[in-house]
């Protein structure tokens, strides 16, 4: 029986060498991410560990959305100016993120489509042409943040000016085209080193930094002056509104699908839902501790200080300056602080780029080389960054200042994935025996109702600010 369902797959993978451009019948008909769906075969007699094993990975790509350069800022910010507070705002975000994402990943297991192609399915072309452009806007949005996050890294550590950093980040197209043949599970094991090594920098700084642990732990505990401190709330706002990333929902429901599933074995695709789940849960984990420790960070260095910490070149320069850090301050510290930096843009720019090529696919239901796609996306994301560059003559300030213009667009885009996500898990038709459980419904669209209002909210304050 398991010859046979090898033996048809098999067959399935392989295919007509692919066009320029595939025609509309033929890639609505696709699999999401051909070139990798179904690639990674699953032990079927394994034991726990040998499964969860060959599981991880998908998880760890879905976590580098919740720790990217756009999520930095407001959580050291957070810390520095309310101290441990807003832990209990970080937890939370994180508790949304593990049901939304294990819901995600759910969707493209069982029915085997990814969280675009089926939005597509439900809506006319005209529809399904608008929510493709808002949600590659959001991909474009997303791109800003890593962009800006990669060149001020390089120029931080290498003194390479930010207009040529900024440039040199338009070539990682090359890099991601040389992974891809190396294999799905080469992407996941060098993304996960990248996210290690933010790991480290962060738990090395935090121990260095010395925070009151009792102080800490009471921070997980939510408090009523979140609510009624104005500023605290907006922070608070700010951060629940960069955690949960509407690409990521759409990568989720994609990449859970790497994984070899038989959809006609209820317990093959009970056990895929099962150890993808654990996956998730388990990366979002670390995405957790890494946002705990930029919040702790901020707020063991610089709450009680006069320092402006709203800027990456700020926290750099701050943590090799004695009157603010105190005695730990090093240079070494804020070159690890850039290292960090560096590798979180980068780790981002590979999700952003196979969440961009589900997206192109699965919306309008064109299909390119990958390369092709990933460039065409890196220049229109490239060019207001460059502009803004060139005209402000590489002043860091300014171009930071485009993080909020990409984080307001993201908050605006995400009710075009989430909503779908909930009805989509929602509907019995449609998942079969695998609909979301009563509470998990109910809890979904609780959440769904919460970050659609927060990220109004956040939408007309920060505009507001602005003016």
């Amino acid at each position: 029986m398991k010859e046979g369902y090898y033996m048809r797959e098999s067959v399935e993978m392989k295919e007509p060498k692919k066009k320029f451009f595939s025609s509309t019948e033929d890639a609505g008909s696709g699999k999401s991410l051909d070139e990798v769906n179904g690639s990674i075969v699953v032990p079927q007699d394994a034991g726990f560990w040998r499964t969860l094993m060959t599981y991880t990975g998908p998880g760890i790509l879905i976590a580098v959305g919740y720790m990217d350069p756009g999520n930095w800022i407001t959580s050291i910010a957070g810390g520095a100016q309310f101290k441990y507070s807003l832990l209990s705002v970080v937890l939370i975000s994180s508790l949304i993120a593990m049901l939304l994402q294990s819901m995600a990943a759910k969707l493209g297991i069982v029915t085997g489509k990814d969280l675009a192609q089926l939005t597509r399915e439900q809506t006319n072309k005209p529809v399904g042409f608008a929510l493709w452009v808002i949600t590659e806007f959001a991909i474009m949005a997303t791109d800003v943040a890593e962009i800006i996050g990669s060149g001020i890294a390089l120029e931080l550590l290498f003194k390479i000016p930010l207009v040529f950093g900024i440039l040199i980040t338009s070539a990682d197209v090359l890099i991601l085209l040389l992974l891809m043949q190396l294999g799905f599970r080469k992407i996941e094991a060098i993304v996960a080193t990248l996210v290690a090594v933010i790991l480290m920098v962060f738990s090395y700084e935090v121990f260095l930094s010395g925070p009151n642990m009792p102080e800490l732990f009471a921070g997980y505990i939510p408090s009523t002056s979140i609510v009624t401190d104005k500023s605290m709330l907006y922070l608070a706002l700010g951060i629940v509104g960069a955690t949960v990333m509407p690409h990521d929902l759409f990568l989720g429901s994609s990449i859970s699908q790497t994984r070899r599933v038989d959809r006609k074995d209820h317990k093959s695709v009970a056990k895929a839902i099962k150890f993808s789940t654990i996956d998730s849960n388990i990366q979002l984990s670390l995405a957790f501790i890494v946002n705990s420790l930029l919040l702790v960070l901020g707020a063991a260095l610089f709450f009680g200080t006069d320092s402006s910490v709203g800027r990456f070149v700020d926290l750099f320069n701050a943590l090799q300056d004695s009157h603010i850090v105190g005695a730990i301050a090093s240079p070494v510290l804020s070159m690890l602080f850039a290292v960090a930096l560096l590798s979180s843009g980068q780790s981002s720019t590979i999700t952003g780029t196979l969440s961009g090529q589900i997206i192109m696919e699965g919306f309008i239901h064109l299909r390119m080389p990958l390369w092709a796609q990933r460039l065409i996306t890196r220049l229109l994301s490239v060019t207001p960054v460059l502009i803004f560059a060139i005209y402000y003559h590489g002043n860091e300030a300014k171009i930071e200042g485009l993080l909020t213009a990409s984080q307001v667009f993201l908050s605006i885009a995400l009710p075009f994935a989430i909503i779908p996500l909930v009805m989509f898990t929602s509907n019995k038709k449609l998942m079969g025996e695998f609909v979301n459980h009563a509470w998990v419904k109910y809890a979904a669209w609780f959440a769904t109702v919460v970050l659609v209002t927060l990220n109004i909210y956040l939408i007309l304050q920060t505009v507001g600010l602005m003016k």
